[in-house]
């Protein structure tokens, strides 16, 4: 009979190798648990963006390291410099030179493509203090003939955002887009005087460096003292300390919020500095002034 035939008894070899499947898995004489997939991990979901998380970060590091070696590198320099898998870095590196974003000598260097160039020209653009810095930076720059930097604080870096050079044979080191410890610079100090008192003194602790020509202080509590002095009198002067008879004279730009945003200086040789001080800190602090002026920054302006 059809209900008879349900009933049919296994055979003894299958209910032995039932018994070793349940005495393996400790799992009583239920075979389901054996044929079924195995559950995907609860932070499955999670694992996706980390991923992308993962290759942005990656591709940071490559851009980085270009911007502080600040000349081309090999693909195999920068997964180094990046403590990164050299075919990841690889794969990444020839993604981004398929896009623009990256180019490659004939030599096989790396440095940064036209279509990083084009983003930076239009973030520039939107940035109207920049465009009324770099009018009055060609302005200090014919007056005094001198080189004039317009200098930014990227963490503890300064960076030089834009120049205008001298028309005389001085040349400086430090190009648009080159990065010093700021500690080393006028304007590095400038650009934190608004600070707190702990705050500054917290910063220069944190980033202080030695400078090459070893003038340079690092005493985080003298250089917090330095800041809030220079920033007061809107003007820091520093001589041969991150290059040898080099000099610096920088002003302040400051927002309504009493912030200083960038620093508009002069850099010129030591020895013609310290003839014309007062001429040439007049000229610096009047630029910076005429910054604030035409952004509308300054009280009462």
């Amino acid at each position: 009979m059809q209900g008879r035939q349900t009933l049919k008894k296994p055979a003894a070899g299958n209910v032995g190798e039932r018994m070793a499947r349940s005495r393996n898995t400790g799992t009583p004489g239920n075979t389901d648990h054996q044929t079924q997939p195995a559950a995907p991990p609860k932070d499955e979901a999670a694992n996706a963006p980390r991923s992308r998380t993962g290759a942005i970060d990656r591709v940071l590091q490559i851009l980085d390291g270009l911007q502080h070696a600040n000349r081309p590198m090999t693909a195999y320099e920068i997964a180094q410099t990046a403590g990164a898998p050299a075919s990841t870095m690889y794969t990444i590196i020839n993604d981004l030179v398929d896009k623009s974003l990256l180019t490659r000598a004939a030599d096989g260097t790396i440095w940064f493509g036209p279509r990083l160039y084009r983003y930076g020209l239009t973030y520039a653009h939107s940035l109207d203090y920049l465009a009324i810095a770099a009018e009055e930076m060609q302005r200090l720059s014919a007056d005094v003939e001198e080189t004039v930097q317009i200098c930014g604080r990227e963490d503890g870096m300064m960076i030089v955002l834009q120049m205008a050079e001298g028309p005389g044979h001085f040349r400086v080191t430090s190009r648009v887009g080159s990065r010093v410890p700021i500690n080393w610079a006028a304007s590095g100090r400038l650009l934190v005087g608004h600070l707190d008192d702990g705050e500054r003194e917290d910063f220069f602790r944190r980033y202080g460096q030695p400078s090459p020509t070893g003038l340079a202080e690092t005493r985080p509590d003298v250089l917090s003292r330095i800041a809030q002095e220079s920033f007061a009198a809107r003007f820091a002067l520093q001589i041969g300390e991150s290059e040898a008879s080099v000099a610096c004279l920088a002003s302040p730009v400051c927002n309504v919020g009493g912030e200083c945003v960038i620093t508009i200086s002069i850099v010129m040789p030591e020895n013609k500095a310290k003839q014309g001080i007062d001429r040439y800190s007049a000229a610096v602090r009047d630029a910076a002034a005429r910054i604030e002026d035409r952004l509308g920054w300054r009280a009462g302006a």
